[in-house]
């Protein structure tokens, strides 16, 4: 009641505003990465939320000059669930598909779409689905949005070893020259520049990451907010960025 109270006086609109003009200068926030608490593996109209809130949360950073973009949406884990849970979980994903194919922020933006993860284990016409996409988007360099689906970490540590691997066995890699920034262009966000997200979100309290992105995260700051998904709003995202404004980068040091 005073959270509705508070919008329809536009006090959070004020807040909105001042809390934009604290994030001038300071350190740049180049890759926000958001694990979500409510993922595709739930019920109706929480798991319709999903990706409407997705798509709320991607214009958001993009309005702040956020470049890379990058959210768990649906892991290996929850594929080995019941299986209407599983088909759930892939309704909502194939309708919230659709559905980003038509929206105007991806085109406003330039917002390059890449699916990271085990897509094999998707359906064909979810695949298809996030073939459309990419290649919808695949001239765009300015912005960038990756969905995990069907992702899990240290499988994707395993995967970018194994085609190490297999390099090293047919001579087109030396293993003295093997460093970590080599094994870095094996990984599944190997295409974008800035693979290392700056800032990572955790919503709904939890303070984990779940083998998400385990090797991009090293030194990644993290922030949990005790806020769910599906009641996130802007100022989380600006206060989030905020905070890590204010704090001291050691990067291991």
């Amino acid at each position: 009641m005073i959270r509705e109270l508070l919008e329809f006086l536009g006090a959070y609109k004020v807040y909105e505003a001042w809390l934009k003009r604290q994030l001038k200068g300071g350190a740049k926030v180049e890759h926000i990465a958001i694990i979500a608490d409510e993922n595709l593996n739930v019920n109706g109209d929480r798991g319709d939320s999903f990706l409407s809130k997705m798509v709320d949360i991607l214009e958001w950073c993009l309005e702040i000059d956020v470049k890379y973009v990058t959210i768990y949406a649906l892991s290996i884990e929850a594929l080995k669930t019941p299986r209407w849970r599983v088909e759930e979980a892939l309704r909502v994903l194939e309708e919230g598909l659709r559905t980003l194919l038509k929206n105007d922020v991806l085109y406003k933006y330039e917002v390059r779409v890449k699916a990271i993860g085990k897509l094999n284990l998707l359906p064909e016409r979810i695949r298809a689905l996030i073939s459309l996409l990419e290649e919808n988007t695949k001239t765009y360099d300015e912005h960038f949005l990756n969905l995990a689906v069907a992702y899990k970490g240290r499988l994707e540590i395993v995967d970018a070893t194994r085609k190490l691997a297999e390099d090293v066995r047919s001579g087109k890699l030396n293993p003295d020259s093997i460093d970590d920034l080599t094994l870095e262009k094996y990984l599944y966000t190997s295409h974008i520049p800035k693979q290392d997200p700056d800032l990572i979100i955790r919503t709904s309290g939890d303070e984990r990451l779940s083998g998400f992105l385990l090797w991009q995260s090293a030194y990644s700051e993290l922030c949990f907010l005790d806020v769910d998904w599906s009641h996130l709003r802007k100022i989380d995202i600006l206060r989030a960025v905020r905070t890590f404004k204010k704090r001291k980068r050691r990067f291991g040091r």
